[in-house]
């Protein structure tokens, strides 16, 4: 009888969860820690789906009511806040600074991390400087005066002008590029013919989207949750979503549903942008970061 050859197992194990490797404290803090960080959220959700005196009871509701149609239709039907306006001009404003913000900062991360040409390191430099100082808060004065110039006080396009440029996003695709594209690859590239932006279409976009993803989603979040420039510059009856807000705290401010409902639909872009890409764009984070 011949003998069966068998080929030995792995020694390798599969990849497991660390969080269910580790201890039951550990599990027990982490588990305190989303119960406390979702509790809000999920208590802002079911006061919008009740009403004022519901949302007042003792103790308070925590389960949803059935109260949030009604609700909502109040939110988009009150000319206090403008809130549809502002959901509308906040996308708007928040998918086409994205796109720029995106667009620039890969172009120019390229540039830096992979051509050669003179003052590089000065002007990288300088746009670490702007990310140390507060431009926004020191720049207000002469950006109005500009918008005022321009014409487009009161207009969405005063809000998405001054967020084109973000010096944060040119700085990270600098890095990304840098370790994410080999110089060989590049070079390779030159040998076998290839301009400058086919380098960039061909070789650098495929291998920075994971950092591409990162980054829009913090310019999408930044961008939907700005407030103080919106304040100044745009009128009450054409706003974004965070001056919306607070005009419906300043006219409705005892009505606790309604704030609670106007907070509910400003959040859940956000939630829907996360809970949809999030995945991807972490796991395509760490891809990139293996390759490199």
């Amino acid at each position: 009888m011949t003998a069966i050859q068998t080929r030995p197992r792995s020694t390798r194990s599969q990849p497991r969860n660390r969080i269910w490797d580790a201890g039951p404290l550990t599990k027990v803090v982490l588990a305190f820690a989303l119960v406390l960080s979702a509790f809000p959220i999920y208590y802002m959700f079911i006061m919008a789906t009740r009403t004022n005196d519901e949302a007042i009871d003792t103790p308070p509701p925590l389960l949803p009511g059935g109260h949030l149609g009604e609700n909502i239709q109040r939110l988009l039907s009150t000319e206090d806040a403008y809130f549809a306006t502002g959901l509308i001009n906040s996308a708007i404003v928040s998918i086409t600074v994205t796109l720029s913000v995106v667009l620039i900062s890969t172009l120019a991360g390229f540039a830096f991390a992979k051509l050669r040409f003179r003052g590089s390191k000065i002007l990288l430099g300088l746009i670490l400087v702007t990310m140390m100082v507060p431009l926004q808060q020191m720049g207000i004065v002469p950006l109005y005066e500009m918008m005022v110039t321009l014409g487009w006080t009161g207009q969405i396009q005063a809000v998405i002008l001054p967020f084109l440029v973000n010096g944060f996003g040119v700085f990270m695709m600098t890095q990304y590029t840098t370790q994410a594209v080999p110089d060989e690859l590049v070079e390779a590239a030159r040998v076998d013919g290839a301009s400058t932006m086919r380098i960039y279409a061909n070789v650098v976009l495929p291998a920075v989207r994971p950092g591409m993803a990162v980054l829009a989603l913090l310019t999408f979040m930044q961008s939907w949750n700005e407030f103080m420039w919106p304040l100044i510059v745009l009128n009450p009856d054409n706003p974004v979503v965070q001056t919306s807000i607070a005009a419906l705290n300043q006219a409705h401010g005892t009505d606790y549903v309604m704030l609670f409902t106007g907070t509910a639909a400003s959040v859940l872009p956000l939630f829907i942008v996360f809970v949809a890409f999030g995945r991807q764009i972490v796991g395509g984070l760490m891809e990139g970061a293996v390759k490199a």
